[in-house]
């Protein structure tokens, strides 16, 4: 298992730090181009609404164009993405466009072209994840693992954004596109082409998200992303507001909160979670109410040392039930349809952030607590799911037969 995820992992690292690297700088970069919380929102909306429709394509294609091919071309897209958007950026902070063709040219860029192209990675390491394990164990071990790579990737991409964004907000948006650049030539170089034979086995069947069995569980990690989608977007507000930072000021405290939170995020995920092997359900049922807590305590925060301490307190709780939603549905479908399901994994996370940004954003300018107060209410809802849904009971004792 180790040797198949390993590339895989490096990539999900390396590029969710690209993307990492501009969230400090998102908020304060929105209001120096004169765009307004919800369009920011609408540009993040429509990203995750890019994710979610290429993420089950990609997952179709794993099977028809094989692992290098899929990385690649999602790479190619994501490199471009970041280069455009750092380009639209630059001139509009000289004033030589317009906000609303700024706004229109940041959709294009950072959210249909990189939306698209980023949705290829997760796909393609939890499908690999799907197929290299057999038992419960070892599933919700590699995705957690998968889960772990994404939460270096909130140490390493806030951080260091929020560093450079002290001496200027465009030295994340030109490094982003870079990494990503190098991380294609690498994945070119190093991830050879897989047998030809490939071709010749065969397809799996399409998975039914509505299915009795699953529908349930990707209701639960819906509404879990759209807890943490709902207070994402609105931190750099949140941070700014409250603290009352400049634009320079507000990166680097947001950077702060995010770093905090990617340690820990890294530490359950990569540490806790398989050192605990726990059964799917349990991790579900165990997060989500911690997770929860931390929104009542963002609610109350009025510094930066609460502030930082909620969202650690978040990505303790969902550092333990994410791990549980990617691997509770996989446990259901046969290796043919690892590749299906891991899309269908992925187009949930995107589906909550299509909504969770904009309606974040939305709820923010009405009342800074309205969006953390719905947050908490989604934690309710997914926790309602994990003990009183049908569906748990058929992860808890899979049938013989997968779907």
């Amino acid at each position: 298992m180790r040797k198949a995820m390993t590339p895989l992992l490096v990539a999900v690292v390396v590029l969710f730090s690209a993307q990492q690297l501009l969230t400090p700088v998102l908020a304060p970069l929105s209001r120096e181009l004169s765009l307004t919380e919800t369009q920011l929102g609408l540009v993040i909306t429509t990203a995750a609404a890019a994710l979610t429709i290429a993420s089950p394509l990609w997952g179709g294609a794993l099977r028809v164009i094989g692992l290098r091919a899929v990385l690649l071309a999602g790479l190619g897209l994501a490199t471009i993405g970041l280069a455009g958007f750092a380009a639209v950026a630059a001139v509009g902070l000289e004033g030589e466009m317009s906000p609303a063709t700024t706004f229109t040219l940041m959709l294009v860029t950072r959210s249909l072209i990189f939306g698209a192209g980023i949705a290829a990675l997760p796909v393609a390491a939890l499908a690999v994840a799907g197929t290299a394990t057999t038992s419960e164990a070892d599933r919700t071990r590699a995705t957690g693992l998968v889960g772990a790579a994404q939460g270096v990737s909130l140490v390493l991409g806030p951080a260091g954004g929020g560093a450079l964004a002290v001496a200027s907000l465009l030295l994340p948006l030109y490094l982003a596109p870079v990494l990503a650049a190098l991380l294609l030539l690498w994945v070119l170089v190093t991830v050879r082409p897989e047998p030809a034979e490939r071709a010749e086995r065969p397809r799996g069947g399409s998975v039914r998200l509505w299915d009795a069995r699953l529908w349930p569980l990707f209701a639960t990690g819906f509404f879990l992303y759209l807890s943490l989608g709902l207070v994402q977007v609105i931190v750099g507000f949140l941070v700014a507001d409250r603290l009352h930072l400049d634009s320079q000021a507000t990166a680097g405290a947001v950077g702060i909160a995010l770093f905090t939170a990617g340690l820990v995020l890294v530490g359950v995920q990569g540490v806790v979670v398989p050192a605990l092997g726990w059964p799917a359900l349990r991790l579900l049922r165990t997060g989500t109410p911690i997770a929860g807590a931390a929104f009542v305590l963002l609610t109350f925060a009025q510094n930066l040392l609460l502030i930082a301490v909620a969202f650690a307190v978040l990505a303790f709780g969902l550092g333990l039930a994410i791990p549980g939603f990617t691997a509770a549905p996989t446990l259901l479908v046969g290796p043919e349809r690892q590749g299906a399901i891991s899309g269908l994994v992925n187009a949930t996370v995107g589906a909550t952030f299509i909504v969770g940004p904009l309606l974040g954003t939305a709820l923010y300018e009405i009342k800074p607590e309205i969006p953390i107060l719905t947050s908490l209410a989604a934690c309710v809802v997914a926790l309602a799911l994990v003990w009183l849904s049908p569906a748990a009971r058929h992860v808890e004792a899979p049938a013989t037969e997968p779907l």
